[in-house]
């Protein structure tokens, strides 16, 4: 059991934060379309290798910051105060984006550069991070998650397991759905404002608590 819950949680959590249509999937799943199934592959494995990168980064700070509740509560705090400025942008400010109806996706001929472009667009996705480190020190708090070498490295390998097998889901299947993720990137900014407000709420909630 102790080898196995790092990654199964890893696992699940890598899936559920690439399960909604984002910048790095639709790419993968488009180039899949366009260019057929191995170079998207060869693109999500460039994206997986920054995640490892980002996961092993944020669980890395997770460990430290679960030492230090004063850390914590000030994370909280800034982190309740990011969290309102992003709904109100989402939700009031930012601009509708709009999708290309057209399936024409710029072609980059080698196979390296499709890991490249992979690399370059996961670096560019800061969402991990913080992703990872408020799930590890939740998790932590509640004995499911230890900040032992042994359970890190198993975790984010159950990561980077999660995001491939994400991301080949996407590869496959995204022809059938292809016009839901469209909908959803036209109203991502509301997916997202719902999202950030959740969170404040949530962190406001606990904080009275407290």
């Amino acid at each position: 059991m102790e080898f196995v819950l790092p990654v199964v949680l890893g696992i699940v959590l890598a899936v559920a934060g690439i399960s909604l249509p984002g910048l790095l999937n639709i790419t993968a799943a488009k180039i899949s379309l366009s260019e057929g199934r191995q170079r998207a592959v060869i693109f999500a494995l460039g994206a997986t290798t920054i995640i490892f990168i980002q996961t092993y980064i944020a669980v890395s700070f997770a460990k430290f910051i679960n030492s230090r509740p004063d850390i914590i509560h000030l994370l909280e705090e800034m982190g309740l105060g990011i969290f309102a400025v992003l709904t109100i942008y989402f939700l009031f400010l930012a601009k509708k984006p709009k999708v290309k109806e057209d399936k024409a996706v710029t072609k980059i001929k080698s196979r390296r550069s499709k890991f490249f472009l992979g690399v370059l667009l996961s670096a560019l996705n800061f969402f991990p991070v913080p992703y990872y480190v408020f799930m590890s020190v939740t998790l932590s708090k509640h004995k499911y998650f230890f900040f032992n070498p042994l359970f890190i490295f198993l975790f984010v390998m159950g990561a980077v397991i999660g995001s491939l097998s994400a991301f080949y889901l996407y590869i496959i299947s995204f022809k059938r759905f292809e016009h839901k993720a469209s909908f959803f990137l036209r109203n991502i900014n509301y997916f997202m404002g719902g999202i950030t407000g959740v969170v404040c709420l949530i962190t406001i909630i606990k904080m009275m608590r407290n």
